[in-house]
């Protein structure tokens, strides 16, 4: 099913091992260190505080101020998860349905996984429309962005609202064209920067993606947001 596609996407994206079928990893982080962006978002078991039987729902918005709308009119959909039991206690199968009305993906389902696949699911769907709009390489995209979540990203502790109150997290940024050798043919997206902030205290641990290029003059080429909501499962 899924489970050998999600594992190949993230191997790719991150051009290392994924987790093995049944694994469960934790972030180590040293004592006094940070976690890294790697471990935060690809080889943390984010599914185990997801109970079976509920639904994880996250907003979606994309804008972009581009004349001639390349990326299309302004977008605001859901991505939902129904989250069940994994073959293994700490890992989950799910249903992902992403999207709405003539937007909506095909559903897609996910056998015993760790990871939470909504963020892979982002970064496809957010790198095949900069590759068409940029008429670009997507592998190229790919591997820049991966390379700078393994080698440059910061990772900074955040705080996120869960359970009634503040809650420890992490907060990952990363920005892989900014020295592009290649940037001048970037049309300005060498100032993209993407933003992940997650958390042990929310189902799931995705909290919010936002992947946001502006112009030198401050208008928006592109801002493409996730937004966990917590109430609407």
């Amino acid at each position: 099913m899924r489970r050998l596609v999600l594992v190949a996407v993230l191997s790719a994206l991150l051009g290392g091992p994924a987790l093995s079928q049944g694994t469960s990893q934790q972030a180590t982080p040293q004592p006094d260190a940070p976690p890294t962006a790697a471990a935060l978002l690809f080889e943390t078991n984010q599914l185990a505080n997801a109970p079976p039987g509920r639904t994880l729902s996250y907003r979606y918005t994309r804008f972009s101020g581009i004349d001639g709308a390349p990326f299309g009119p302004p977008v605001e959909d859901r991505i939902r998860e129904e989250v069940a039991p994994g073959a293994s206690p700490e890992n989950r199968n799910l249903r992902v349905e992403m999207f709405s009305g003539e937007r909506r993906m095909p559903t897609a389902t996910y056998e015993d996984v760790p990871g939470n696949p909504v963020l892979v699911r982002f970064l496809e769907h957010h790198l095949d429309d900069l590759a068409k709009v940029l008429k670009g390489n997507p592998r190229y995209i790919k591997n820049a962005i991966r390379r700078s979540l393994r080698e440059s990203a910061s990772v900074t502790p955040a705080e996120v609202e869960a359970e009634g109150g503040r809650k420890p997290g992490w907060r990952v940024v990363a920005r892989p064209f900014v020295d592009d050798p290649v940037r001048e043919r970037l049309r300005g997206f060498d100032s993209l920067t993407y933003t992940f902030v997650v958390s042990g205290a929310v189902p799931g641990q995705i909290v919010s993606i936002d992947a946001r290029a502006t112009s030198p003059e401050g208008g928006i080429l592109l801002q493409e947001t996730l937004t966990y909501e917590p109430n609407a499962g």
